[in-house]
């Protein structure tokens, strides 16, 4: 039996406080299930456009906090917290303070880290990706630790905690939904294991978002990514919810052109790119269609939008309404950028 849709927003960016509040408060009456973050440090500059990822202007923890703080039902998170841009027994104390705070709302969205000029932007080593991902399994199982009701006691190479509980507890039982990213064999493994959310997403491996990791994305690669963590999974498989990134989204009667420069821009063909999982081209109706179509063949039920396509992606019953904008912050380095006009590129700033 399918699982039933769910719809986030991901924003990266508030001028104020006001505008933020405005941002989490308006996804929350659209109808949303999620508001999220991601988690990335450095603003404006060299290091940042070489990795051609949309700046980040606020620091997730806190936002995450005072998102929590002016909404009432919808869940806050982070899609995903890079582990080693925190120390692990404070990022967790903080995620279930807010799960408290929020009354049992937060998603706690994790992952090992890929973008290579921030690491070196800001000073910390970038340990081989098998290191990285050994350390974000020690974070998750120290997460499902620190909300049990006993002395944690753990000792490796990441963790030494000793002789005393976590608090706070968090409201939800056992634990916060635990939110696991990413793109490679090992790190959709381990969502499998352990993770109630498998985020699936490109296969970041250079360390910049471009064609390649876009590539890694395609129809017949999501289909391996998926198997991937079934072999984590094993019985559980069913338990978990599949969560996606619609990134390249646009609504008209007209798609061709547009399908036809993204393929050109990524190295596929028109075909392949109107199935590419992280992409909806077309008509509201076939729009809605496709996304019905992927949760019966991948089993993929959590939609997750940027905050540019909000108003229009909202979820309003069992069909979308209104006309669903590009997202174009991806695409903006990239030559014949199909969203390159100047209209699009204010819209997406």
């Amino acid at each position: 039996m399918s699982k039933p849709f769910r719809f986030g927003v991901q924003s990266f960016h508030a001028e104020s406080g006001k505008a933020w509040a405005d941002q989490a408060q308006r996804a929350e009456a659209l109808g949303y299930n999620a508001f999220h973050l991601a988690d990335h440090i450095i603003g404006p500059g060299p290091a940042l456009e070489r990795t051609n990822h949309p700046v980040q202007s606020l620091a997730a923890v806190p936002a995450m906090a005072y998102a929590a703080a002016v909404t009432t039902d919808i869940k806050i998170g982070c899609r995903v917290f890079c582990i080693d841009y925190h120390l692990p027994v404070v990022l967790i104390k903080e995620a279930m303070t807010i799960d408290l705070l929020s009354n049992g709302r937060l998603e706690l969205g994790l992952g090992a880290g890929w973008l290579a000029d921030e690491y070196q932007a800001i000073g910390l080593t970038m340990d081989s990706p098998g290191r990285r991902i050994d350390r974000l399994e020690r974070v998750v199982q120290a997460a499902k630790a620190y909300s049990q009701n006993s002395l944690v006691d753990i000792n490796n190479e990441d963790i030494a905690w000793q002789e005393f509980e976590g608090l706070p507890k968090p409201v939800s039982q056992p634990h916060p939904p635990i939110m696991i990213g990413g793109g490679s064999p090992r790190v959709l493994r381990l969502a499998g294991r352990e993770a109630n959310i498998v985020s699936l997403n490109f296969n970041n491996r250079k360390g910049v978002i471009g064609p390649d990791g876009i590539s890694t994305s395609t129809a017949s690669e999501t289909l391996r990514k998926i198997q991937w963590v079934k072999e984590g999974a094993g019985e559980r498989f069913d338990q978990l919810e599949l969560e996606i990134g619609a990134y390249f989204t646009f609504v008209t009667d007209n798609a061709q052109p547009i399908v036809e420069g993204f393929a050109q821009n990524f190295g596929s063909t028109p075909e392949e790119m109107r199935k590419h999982p992280h992409a909806l081209f077309g008509s509201v109706t076939e729009i809605c269609d496709e996304l019905e179509a992927r949760r019966e063949q991948y089993g993929i039920s959590y939609i997750t939008v940027g905050e540019t396509n909000m108003e229009s992606f909202a979820p309003g019953g069992c069909r979308f309404t209104g006309a669903i904008k590009p997202v174009c912050t991806f695409l903006k380095p990239l030559r014949n950028n199909p969203c390159s006009d100047d209209k699009l590129a204010h819209e997406h700033r």
